[in-house]
């Protein structure tokens, strides 16, 4: 089994729209003490995150055009520059799924691109909601994120009907060729699960069960 530095790989997530400040601040302090080195917090509590973690080789991330993706492209972008201008340095935005399954390819590749062009200094990782997409529209996806210049394609919000599977982090492996990487996310609560995407080819975890997947995965380590 890979020697994975686990904390090092998941995006330690609260996005929950009952999530308090408390519950932010809180999901700071676990970072720090658990080596979490992503972040991802409603864009309202931005600044205090971004306080939260300052001197810790923590990076904060924000959502963008979620959960839905069906914002306006310059929606998106004030989205995106106003999230970087207050420290945001990771920028997870979901694809316009609507465009995408109305065949509006170039809306959707220029959808993206404005994103990565207007937030240079940011990563950027591009949502697909695979649940809502048929096997040719993931691999088209990959293929328009990847051509719009992402950093990771992304399976899902968590908000949606479904979330990662191991057979789609495995499409969009193949998809992207080594021209972007992959986050699996959403509905991955255990140590399990996340070991058979990452084993599928995922680079990353996006969950807000992080806490219990580190602590099941140092067990089986210790086992």
């Amino acid at each position: 089994m890979p020697e994975w530095n686990l904390p090092s790989l998941i995006d330690h997530t609260v996005l929950r729209p009952d999530a308090t400040k408390t519950d932010v601040l809180r999901l700071c302090r676990e970072a720090k003490e658990h080596g979490f080195t992503v972040i991802f917090v409603p864009p309202c509590y931005i600044d205090e995150a971004v306080a939260a973690v300052a001197g810790a080789d923590i990076r904060v991330g924000i959502p963008i055009g979620f959960p839905l993706g069906g914002h306006t492209t310059k929606a998106k972008v004030l989205e995106a520059v106003d999230a970087v201008a207050h420290g945001a340095t990771v920028l997870d935005m979901v694809i316009n799924v609507s465009r995408l399954k109305s065949g509006d390819h170039d809306a959707v590749r220029r959808d993206i691109a404005e994103v990565v062009k207007a937030t240079p200094s940011a990563e950027h990782k591009v949502i697909l909601e695979t649940c809502y997409l048929t096997q040719q529209e993931k691999l088209t996806a990959c293929r328009l994120a990847v051509e719009a210049g992402v950093d990771y394609v992304k399976t899902s919000t968590g908000f949606a009907t479904a979330g990662a599977t191991v057979e789609d982090v495995r499409l969009m492996k193949a998809a992207v060729a080594g021209k972007a990487k992959v986050k699996a996310s959403g509905g991955i609560r255990d140590w399990k699960t996340t070991q058979a995407m990452l084993e599928a080819g995922a680079d990353r975890i996006g969950t807000s069960a992080s806490l219990k997947i580190v602590e099941e995965w140092k067990g089986s380590v210790h086992a």
